[in-house]
């Protein structure tokens, strides 16, 4: 059975959309979910994020433009369970060579089609911050999109457009795309300004958004730059446990959905 493939995606940068999708990529894979996240950000975040710095294998740049598969593009972690397709800034370029191309827009659906994510649970995308052919790519393959909004002043900035995006991609390439939720990060509970922005969210959102609230956390500020996800650098920080819980919530909303 194919993985569920979902696009990590906000067109504004800094909302801890790289950050959720390893840390959520590692809390499945702790669940003992095949997991495989795809670095689809030309920033390569994710990938230094898990200790990948370019190794001269094939990346997502290769995987988009029809150079590589899945197969021979994922890389294993030192975590387990948990498995990368990583980027380099080369992927950049991507968005250039796609212009010119029959399906463009479907380049990573096709890339992904078929028994190629069978052995895996979930496909994470990490999606770079904008609303270009990449993150076009990401939607057209997703089942479901996966929405960080920081808790901060103009939270809801280009969300709309986000949202707007997602209507257009559901009406001329991909019908079947689901909002699988919204997650407040960047939280900080002693201000009123995070309590009024969470309020404005949920108002919008309703129960698409999730219970579980992403702390603003030094530690998972810090992770990243040691190459490893927040529950290998410190398990017992806030940030961890926030995600570990969401870990859980996603899971459970998903075996509703199943079963609904």
């Amino acid at each position: 059975m194919p993985a569920r493939v979902v696009a990590v995606a906000n067109q504004k940068g800094g909302v801890g959309k790289t950050t959720t999708a390893i840390s959520l990529g590692a809390t499945l894979a702790a669940y003992e979910r095949q997991i495989l996240l795809v670095d689809l950000d030309p920033q390569s975040n994710c990938s230094s994020g898990l200790g990948f710095r370019g190794d001269g294998g094939p990346t997502s740049y290769e995987l988009i433009l029809g150079g590589a598969t899945v197969e021979t593009a994922v890389r294993p972690t030192e975590f387990p369970h948990l498995t990368v397709i990583p980027a380099t800034p080369d992927l950049a370029g991507a968005e250039v060579e796609l212009v010119g191309m029959v399906g463009r827009e479907f380049r990573l659906r096709d890339a992904l089609a078929g028994d190629r994510t069978a052995p895996f649970d979930f496909v994470l995308v990490d999606c770079p911050p904008s609303l270009g052919l990449l993150t076009l790519n990401a939607l057209a393959a997703a089942d479901g999109l996966l929405v960080p909004i920081q808790c901060e002043y103009f939270a809801m900035e280009g969300v709309s457009m986000l949202m707007s995006t997602v209507d257009e991609v559901r009406r001329f390439l991909n019908p079947g795309l689901t909002i699988d939720g919204v997650l407040l990060t960047m939280y900080d509970e002693r201000t009123n300004l995070a309590q009024q922005v969470a309020e404005e969210v949920r108002g919008v959102f309703g129960d698409l958004v999730f219970e579980t609230l992403v702390p603003r956390n030094v530690r998972l500020a810090e992770a990243p730059s040691f190459g490893r996800p927040i529950h290998a650098y410190d398990l017992r920080s806030r940030g961890s446990q926030a995600y570990l819980e969401l870990g859980r919530e996603y899971l459970l909303r998903r075996e509703r959905a199943h079963v609904g």
